[in-house]
């Protein structure tokens, strides 16, 4: 996987696991939030900053301790 910089690239793949409905309120609130703090930490860090997912670790939600089943 290649390095992300471009904003809607970051939130595509952050939001993909999620398989919202692109037309629903809580889709397009959730996209315009991250591209809101991604454009914004873009500019305090004066150059375009990539993000390569597949140096991360992986992060494992557990749903049944927010008192989701």
């Amino acid at each position: 996987m290649e390095p992300l910089i471009r904003t809607s690239a970051i939130i595509d793949y952050c939001l993909a696991p999620l398989e919202l409905d692109p037309g629903s309120p809580g889709a397009i609130e959730a996209r315009r939030r991250l591209e809101h703090a991604i454009k914004t930490f873009q500019m305090k860090a004066v150059k375009p900053v990539a993000v390569d997912f597949s140096t991360m670790r992986s992060q494992v939600i557990n749903e049944a301790a927010f008192g989701c089943e």
